[in-house]
C-alpha cells in the first residue's frame, strides 16, 4: 500500500511506505480520532477562559466550534456503524489526560500553541491513517480530517500575540519544541503491530514507519517557521 506522506495543509507529495500492516482497525481508529478532537476542544475551552480580550475569545471560540464540528462528524460515522462512541473513546481517555498534564503550558498562549501544533500533527497523521483504511468510510474521514478545522484562526491568533509581544518568541519556540515528543507518542499509539520493543519485528516496524514520522516532524517545523519560531 502506498501512503501519501504526511504534510502540512495544502502541500502534496508522496513517500512510498508499506504501511498496511500498521493500519488500525476502523472502529478503534474512529474512537481515538474522536477522542483526540474532543481533547483539543477541551484545551481550546481552557484557552478561551484565560484569554484577555473579547476579540481573542471570539477567535478561539470559532476555532473550537470547527474542531467540535469535526468531532461530531467522527461520532456520526461511529454511530452509522452501529457502535457506541463513548465506549470507543473511553480506552484513550487516560492517555490523553496524561498528555494534557504535559502539554497544558503556563498561560493561554502556550495552550493555544499546543492546540495549533498538536492538532496539526495529529490531524495530518490521522488523515493518512484514514486513507490507509480505505473504503467509503476511510475516504470520508480522510477528507474530513484534511479540512482546516480552525487551524488558520489559531495561527492568526498566535501571530497577533507574538506581534504584540515579540519577547514571546523565545518561550513559545521552546514550548513548541517540547511538544514534539509527547505528541508523537499519541500518534504512535494509533498504529497496530508495533509493540514488543527489542524484538526483530519491532525494529523492522520502526524502520518502516520512520519516514512517516520524519515528515510529521517536518510539517511541525513548517508550522513553527510560519510563526517565526525556531523548531
Amino acid at each position: 500500500m502506498e501512503i501519501p506522506r504526511l504534510k502540512a495543509r495544502g502541500e502534496s507529495s508522496a513517500t512510498k511506505v508499506d504501511f498496511a500492516e500498521y493500519t488500525p482497525e476502523l472502529l478503534p481508529f474512529l474512537g481515538q480520532a474522536a477522542a483526540v478532537h474532543l481533547e483539543v476542544a477541551e484545551n481550546l475551552a481552557r484557552a478561551l477562559a484565560a484569554a484577555p480580550s473579547l476579540e481573542t475569545k471570539q477567535g478561539i471560540s470559532y476555532a473550537a466550534s470547527q474542531v467540535l464540528a469535526t468531532q461530531h462528524k467522527l461520532v456520526a460515522e461511529i454511530r452509522a456503524l452501529h457502535a457506541d462512541p463513548d465506549a470507543l473513546m473511553r480506552p484513550f481517555a487516560e492517555a490523553l489526560e496524561r498528555y494534557r498534564t504535559l502539554a497544558t503550558g503556563s498561560d493561554w498562549r502556550e495552550l493555544l500553541l499546543t492546540c495549533y501544533l498538536s492538532a496539526g500533527m495529529l490531524g495530518d497523521f490521522f488523515e493518512q491513517l484514514a486513507r490507509g483504511i480505505g473504503g467509503d468510510v476511510g475516504k470520508r474521514v480522510a477528507t474530513l480530517l484534511a479540512a482546516d478545522a480552525g487551524a488558520e484562526e489559531l495561527r492568526q491568533l498566535l501571530q497577533s500575540a507574538i506581534n504584540a509581544d515579540p519577547q514571546l518568541t523565545s518561550s513559545l519556540a521552546m514550548w513548541g519544541r517540547r511538544l514534539v515528543g509527547d505528541t508523537l507518542l499519541v500518534a504512535r499509539s494509533a498504529l497496530a503491530n508495533v509493540d514488543s520493543p527489542g524484538s526483530a519485528a519491532h525494529h523492522a516496524a520502526e524502520a518502516n514507519i520512520e519516514p512517516v514520522f520524519t515528515e510529521l516532524i517536518a510539517a511541525h517545523t513548517r508550522r513553527m517557521d510560519g510563526l517565526g519560531l525556531t523548531a
